[in-house]
């Protein structure tokens, strides 16, 4: 019978941190508030969750990276909002926020979930922060729970800590 490793949703062990872009901040605050929200229903005490917040989302990754460096959190959940517009801004701040915070989850000990939203509509980006789709940043804080769980099963097989 073959090993299954997985993770799992119990208490998760360790710090959270929270980086968030304030632009759309009314799509965003909704995104922190559902992430906190699992963080805290899945047994992470409040004061192990420390939000930091950039302008924007293009702000992001460098945010992020500083963050998983500084060695202080098990899991870090990004949360943004770029909505389309009529120019290619979108396609940047997307594709770079994106590109830059995958750049940080794959070098990272710390277990690293993005929660951005790229929505072609204001609508689209209300659905997903909680009205008609879930809550995305919820979403992200439960994925984030799951893998800081995995890494500790991991470290448990290779004989480390956490």
């Amino acid at each position: 019978m073959p090993r299954f490793i997985e993770g799992n949703f119990l208490p998760p062990q360790g710090r959270f941190a929270i980086c968030v872009a304030r632009f759309n901040g009314f799509i965003t605050e909704a995104l922190v508030q559902g992430a906190v929200d699992t963080l805290v229903r899945h047994g992470v005490a409040d004061d192990a969750i420390d939000v930091y917040r950039v302008p924007g989302t293009y702000e992001l990754p460098s945010l992020t990276r500083r963050v998983s460096d500084s060695g202080r959190y098990a899991g870090i959940i990004t949360l943004g909002a770029v909505i389309r517009g009529g120019t290619p801004h979108f396609d940047y701040v997307a594709g770079e926020c994106a590109k830059g915070i995958g750049q940080v989850a794959f070098t990272s000990s710390a277990s690293v979930t993005f929660g951005v939203l790229t929505c072609d509509t204001v609508e689209q980006a209300i659905d997903r922060a909680g009205v008609k789709a879930g809550n995305k940043g919820s979403e992200a804080a439960l994925a984030c729970i799951e893998m800081v769980n995995l890494h500790a099963q991991l470290a448990k097989l290779d004989g480390k800590k956490g």
